[in-house]
């Protein structure tokens, strides 16, 4: 099923998937206060309504973009809305913790297609938007993953923010000459709301984030808007020269 809503003038052209919460809702709200034109997509219509409420560069687009068909629905409506796509945002993730030994095949497909086919299906369907803009695409990983670190209890969702990486080194190199970009941002431990998402109390969230910013340099953790400060500025023209890298925003936790 996909539902978009609203309309405005022309300005700078941005697509963000998983827009309702977290570093999407804050990157989203981001690029809108800065003129553009933002499409947020996501699984939940009211929580894409709370995207956009109070900001009136946001319009909504409800999308599951694991179905077949719906990365081309997508990329239609920005085309038929634009014309071209300035940034394509990749910030959809599903997360299941589990150990190896317990992790299920639907647990798997589940992660698999939202967090790795996903994004390469929605930028194949794309590439006509991004090539007329010379846009950027960004992929939000996580900085749990960089290096040689390991992510106990967290290895198959791991490997897809990997791939993701590697997605946007080799995208750097193989849609250079179409005039697209590709970067990269991996958070450390943000506060999006996840815990509460996944049926955590209120005492395990807390001490969640107190064990994660013991272990941050920076003493505490992420705000959905750290992030989002820096998916904004690689997207600028000024940031044209950087394609192929990723970004740690992690307050260096992922450097000791």
């Amino acid at each position: 099923m996909t539902h978009i809503t609203g309309r405005g003038a022309m300005r700078r052209t941005v697509v963000v998937t998983g827009g309702g919460t977290g570093i999407g809702r804050a990157t989203a709200r981001a690029f809108a206060a800065e003129g553009a034109e933002v499409l947020v997509v996501g699984r939940t219509g009211r929580n894409l309504a709370a995207t956009a409420a109070g900001h009136p560069g946001v319009r909504t687009l409800t999308a599951d973009l694991t179905e077949p068909g719906a990365a081309e629905r997508v990329a239609a409506a920005a085309m038929e809305s634009w014309g071209r796509i300035d940034v394509l945002v990749h910030n959809a993730a599903a997360v299941l913790p589990e150990p190896v030994g317990s992790l299920t095949r639907d647990a798997a497909r589940r992660q698999v297609e939202t967090n790795l086919l996903a994004p390469l299906f929605l930028t194949r369907a794309a590439l006509g938007g991004l090539e007329a803009a010379g846009g950027t695409v960004v992929c939000v990983g996580t900085a749990a993953t960089l290096g040689r670190r390991a992510f106990p209890g967290m290895s198959l969702y791991g490997a897809t923010k990997v791939a993701l990486d590697f997605l946007v080194r080799t995208w750097a190199v193989e849609l250079a000459p179409r005039g697209i970009r590709a970067v990269g941002v991996a958070p450390g431990e943000t506060d999006t709301g996840i815990g509460e998402r996944m049926g955590w109390s209120a005492e395990e969230i807390a001490r969640h984030q107190e064990q994660a910013a013991a272990r941050t340099p920076s003493g505490r953790v992420g705000r959905p808007e750290d992030v989002a400060w820096w998916i904004v500025r690689l997207a600028r023209p000024e940031a044209g020269y950087a394609s192929g890298t990723v970004v740690a925003v992690d307050g260096a936790a992922s450097v000791v």
